[in-house]
């Protein structure tokens, strides 16, 4: 079954429980709104085409997440009419990608991070032709994963760490030199999870 635009719709919206290693406190009285784009384009490969995940390496002298991988996106501001304007406008200002040339196709679950931040994931799609334009005061890269890398579970590490005197739960995706880890990584396995429940339940009909 190929993976097509509605295929991904139809996992976004599966009405399902999240990754089960959240490892900030949901509790917390004090989160700040953010809003991320999960970009996907797609690609041929060979014969095939399959979809690529478009991520950027952070900025290394930020004072949050310093040369983490993250998606686009960044904190509400008051002028932004919504979250998907927060995540489109963060994403043209990062990376140069216009909003009209994403497509949204959904939103996931949000997520919150150690910073203290509650972050709402959208799905766009961009063209094959997409070009970028990074603000290196931001970002320092941006570079692309196939979809079906990710998607692959033996790619998706479940690891461990202290921090602030706790054991907290985090993915892992090593991809060539880029460790995916912490809300970006955790973002993918829910995604993934969703598409793989898709697929099976499509194969059971």
């Amino acid at each position: 079954m190929r993976l097509t635009p509605g295929v991904l719709e139809q996992a976004i919206k599966l009405d399902q429980a999240g990754t089960a290693d959240v490892s900030a406190d949901l509790n917390e009285e004090w989160l700040t709104p953010a809003g991320v784009l999960v970009p996907l384009v797609e690609r041929r490969v060979g014969d095939h085409f399959g979809y690529h995940v478009l991520l950027t390496r952070r900025a290394r002298h930020l004072k949050n997440h310093a040369g983490q991988i993250s998606f686009p996106g960044g904190r509400q501001e008051d002028y932004d009419d919504s979250l998907k304007h927060t995540a489109l406008r963060e994403t043209y200002e990062e990376i140069g990608i216009k909003p009209s040339q994403v497509k949204i196709i959904g939103e996931l679950p949000q997520h919150t991070t150690i910073t203290k931040y509650v972050m709402t994931p959208f799905v766009g799609i961009l063209p094959p032709t997409y070009s970028l334009t990074i603000d290196p005061s931001e970002v320092d890269e941006a570079f692309e994963v196939p979809l079906s890398f990710i998607l692959d579970k033996k790619n998706q590490q479940l690891q461990s760490a202290m921090f602030q005197g706790e054991k907290r739960y985090y993915y892992s995706i090593q991809y060539h030199s880029y460790n995916i880890w912490g809300a970006t990584a955790r973002i993918l396995v829910e995604f993934s999870k969703r598409i793989h429940h898709t697929f099976d339940h499509c194969l059971e009909e």
